[in-house]
C-alpha cells in the first residue's frame, strides 16, 4: 500500500501577513482546526448583536473570513443581511456557501456607501491594523446614524502579549503561529479614541475567556465547541459595543 502524501506545510511569512489565512483557508470550518477558536468567537460576539430594525436591514461582518458568524445570525437575528468584507479569496468563496454577500476588499478602502449599515461587526480586526485611524474612519462612514458596532479585539497589556499570543500559539485551540504581532494590540481607551474621532461613542462590555469544563472536553474530543465565558478582566480578549452618534468624517 502506497503511503500517504505528506502534509504540505504553510510557509513561514512575518507576524500579521494576511497571506496566512489563503495558506490555512482548509481550516476555517474544522472543529478542531487550527481557528477552531474563531468559531468560538463568532458564537460569543452574537450575543451582543441587536436585532435586525427591519428584516433585511444589512449588517456589516468585517474579516468576515469563511463566514463564521453566519452560525449565529440564526433565531432573533435571522432577520439580517449579512454582507462580508475580507481580503482572503478562498475565505470567500467558503463565505458565499454560508449566505454570506461577500466583498474583497481591505477595511481602510470599504467600497461600500455611507450609511448603509445598521450593524458593523469587528470581530478579531483591530489588532491586526497598522492604521486604526483609518479603520476606524471608514467604519463611522459606513454606519448608519444611530447604527451599532459588535467589537471584539485582543487588549495590548503584558499578559495578553504573553499569554494569548506568544504562549497560546503553542497550546491546542490557541491562535495559530505568528498570525498576531503584539505591537499592534490595541487598548480600550485607544480603540475608543479613534472610533469617537469617527463619530463612535464605544463602551466596553466585558474580558472573554474559554470556558475550561468545555476546554478540557474539545481537547478529549468530546466537545466540538468551546463556550467563551464573559468576565470582569479585559486583560486578555475584550467586547465591546459602540453607536454612531455623530456624522462621521470617513473618507473613501
Amino acid at each position: 500500500m502506497n503511503a500517504p502524501p505528506p502534509r504540505r506545510r504553510a510557509p513561514r511569512r512575518p507576524r500579521n501577513d494576511p497571506a496566512q489565512y489563503d495558506d490555512l483557508a482548509g481550516e476555517w470550518w474544522g472543529t478542531h482546526g487550527q481557528f477552531a477558536a474563531l468559531r468560538w468567537l463568532a458564537q460569543a460576539r452574537g450575543r451582543l448583536i441587536p436585532d435586525p430594525p427591519h428584516p433585511g436591514a444589512a449588517l456589516l461582518d468585517l474579516a468576515c473570513g469563511a463566514g463564521l458568524l453566519s452560525v449565529a445570525l440564526t433565531g432573533r437575528l435571522a432577520g439580517w443581511r449579512h454582507v462580508g468584507v475580507d481580503l482572503s479569496a478562498p475565505a470567500l468563496r467558503q463565505a458565499t456557501g454560508h449566505g454570506v454577500l461577500a466583498v474583497r476588499a481591505d477595511v481602510h478602502r470599504l467600497p461600500l456607501p455611507d450609511g448603509q449599515f445598521s450593524c458593523v461587526v469587528a470581530g478579531e480586526l483591530f489588532e491586526h491594523l497598522a492604521d486604526l485611524d483609518g479603520a476606524c474612519a471608514e467604519i463611522g462612514r459606513v454606519l448608519a446614524p444611530g447604527g451599532t458596532i459588535v467589537i471584539d479585539t485582543l487588549a495590548d497589556t503584558l499578559f495578553c502579549r504573553l499569554a494569548l499570543v506568544r504562549v497560546a500559539e503553542h497550546l491546542p485551540g490557541g491562535p495559530p503561529r505568528r498570525l498576531h504581532d503584539p505591537a499592534l494590540l490595541v487598548s480600550p481607551d485607544r480603540l475608543a479614541g479613534a472610533l469617537g474621532r469617527a463619530g463612535i461613542d464605544m463602551t466596553v462590555a466585558n474580558g472573554l475567556r474559554p470556558s475550561f469544563v468545555d476546554y478540557a472536553r474539545w481537547l478529549a474530543r468530546r466537545a466540538d465547541s468551546v463556550r467563551m465565558v464573559p468576565t470582569g478582566s479585559t486583560a486578555g480578549v475584550y467586547q465591546a459595543v459602540g453607536f454612531r452618534t455623530a456624522s462621521a468624517g470617513g473618507h473613501r
